[in-house]
């Protein structure tokens, strides 16, 4: 592994490419170097905003100043100039909206974020009567306050005069890339206006069918199309950086955070899958050259798109709660007191001893779409100790995992072969474990865990001919660990009964009255 800390570059004279990853946290740069090893990060954390209960910002000028400190950061610690730097690539937080004055370069309004849910009535009055899956047949996405362009029409209701500036051309949107992407290449000055496929496919404006704005939708939607920036491939030369410590190198590639990571992961074949392990967990399938529509609770999205050639999808399933699940061991049960010590303890016994714990604080996410459940411990007896509710705690996000896997087979007819994993909880042995006796396939994690800056960073690569096609980036994929099944069929039969037993539990807590 790279040391991140490292002033200089132990990897060569390069050259290089730079990767630019715009999270909901922080912003970062990392520099990789042709092997696809990290040279030098940086990385700077952004303020969370939340003026009412249900609701997120950020602040879009933070954001644009701490990706310029960022970039000089990271090119700094390399101890290189921009001369050894051949692209720019950019992976962002998805479906975060911002619009802005296309003359000043001013955000109109704080960036309204994925996790905000002001536009709960708005989705639930845009459903009509057919309800949310009124233009699932177009987007592949079902109404929720999750997708960017509900929120932009609320920010067109909400901010006085706002409406008319934007009918009149002198107003912007976009989600976080095209907002970098746009101050990266002049701003005001003639920056580049564009998004790319996989975050147009997150907005519920773009039909994923011909890969354009569906004028139809974004009139029924409220959202003038003037405002909307041109939709291009996820790897190609958008413009070049001016002004910066980049001064002058092409930003060459724009991909959302989950994609990247497919991408980063190689998953360049039907049916490759990887995962991310966060705070929540999303596990994207590539379903190759065609939408597949969801019948099972998942999300149809595009996985990325090389300059001109056909697009790839993706099925995609979110969590909502994994790593958030050892947080709240940790910080509201006092049952750990960093969270590697739930592997310690979980590992102390052998199985759950019959308890089983369904994380629904919020409901469950896909597949079940179940915004009335809530958490439920089941299986509960006197034999039960701290030890085996923290081996249900692990065994949770596993049994998450395998509800999406079995859905993405239902929908695609292709079986899970391989399980690419990344993000913090890949840390967890155990659970990695218990991951590949669950889903019965091996489970992988590379040795750059950093999946969605290097995503960017290959196709950016790709975009400038860095690296000549997409079988160099697989010859450069190298596992660092990889584990595979061990459990019985009989028991895994057994406890996902069981498990599946314990979410319908989980469902139907709240009722009408009390959402």
């Amino acid at each position: 592994m790279s040391d991140n800390t490292t002033g200089t570059s132990s990897h060569g004279t390069g050259p290089f490419i730079a990767a630019i990853d715009q999270g909901t946290t922080s912003s970062r740069c990392i520099v990789f170097d042709r092997d696809g090893r990290i040279v030098a990060v940086d990385q700077k954390e952004h303020e969370q905003i939340f003026p009412k209960p249900g609701w997120v910002e950020h602040n879009a000028a933070e954001i644009w100043v701490n990706v310029q400190e960022v970039v000089a950061g990271a090119i700094s610690k390399a101890g290189i100039t921009k001369d050894d730097v051949k692209a720019i690539g950019i992976t962002n937080q998805r479906e975060t909206t911002l619009l802005w004055d296309k003359n000043t370069g001013e955000p109109v309004h704080n960036a309204i974020v994925w996790q905000d849910t002001r536009t709960d009535a708005l989705t639930r009055e845009l459903g009509r009567n057919v309800g949310a899956d009124r233009w699932r047949r177009e987007t592949g996405l079902p109404l929720s306050t999750y997708f960017a362009g509900p929120k932009a029409r609320w920010l067109l209701d909400n901010v006085e005069g706002l409406r008319e500036r934007a009918e009149r051309g002198d107003i912007l949107f976009g989600t976080m890339d095209s907002w970098v992407i746009w101050n990266l290449t002049g701003g005001t000055n003639g920056g580049a206006h564009v998004t790319d496929v996989t975050n147009a496919s997150r907005t519920m404006l773009m039909n994923l069918h011909n890969m354009e704005w569906d004028q139809r939708i974004c009139e029924s939607m409220g959202v003038p199309s003037v405002m909307l920036p041109e939709i291009k491939s996820s790897a190609e030369v958008y413009g070049t950086a001016k002004g910066g410590a980049l001064d002058g190198v092409p930003v060459a590639s724009a991909l959302g955070d989950q994609q990247a990571a497919l991408f980063g992961q190689c998953c360049f074949s039907e049916g490759d899958a990887k995962s991310t392990y966060g705070t929540g967990t999303f596990m994207l399938m590539n379903t190759a050259t065609k939408p597949v529509n969801s019948y099972a609770g998942l999300l149809t999205t595009v996985g990325y798109r090389i300059g001109d050639q056909p697009a790839v999808y993706a099925l995609e399933g979110s969590i909502a709660v994994t790593g958030a699940l050892v947080q709240w061991m940790r910080d509201q049960m006092g049952l750990i007191k960093t969270a590697p010590e739930i592997e310690t303890l979980a590992s102390s016994v052998d199985d759950n001893g019959g308890a089983y714990f369904v994380p629904a604080f919020s409901g469950l996410f896909a597949p079940h779409w179940n915004p009335d459940a809530r958490g439920v411990i089941t299986g509960l007896t006197g034999y039960v100790t701290k030890a085996h509710i923290a081996r249900a705690v692990l065994e949770a996000t596993a049994w998450q995992t395998r509800e999406i896997s079995d859905a993405m087979t239902k929908d695609s007819g292709v079986e899970l072969t391989t399980l690419k994993v990344d993000g913090g909880m890949t840390a967890n042995n155990l659970l990695m474990q218990t991951l590949a006796d669950v889903l019965d396939a091996p489970v992988v994690r590379p040795l750059v865990a950093e999946t969605t800056a290097l995503g960017a960073a290959y196709a950016a690569g790709l975009a400038v001919g860095f690296w000549p096609d997409t079988e160099a980036l697989r010859a450069n994929w190298r596992r660092a660990a990889e584990w595979t099944p061990q459990m019985d069929k009989g028991v895994r039969d057994r406890e996902y009964k069981n498990w599946l037993k314990a979410v319908d539990r989980s469902k139907g807590w709240l009722d009408e009255s009390d959402v």
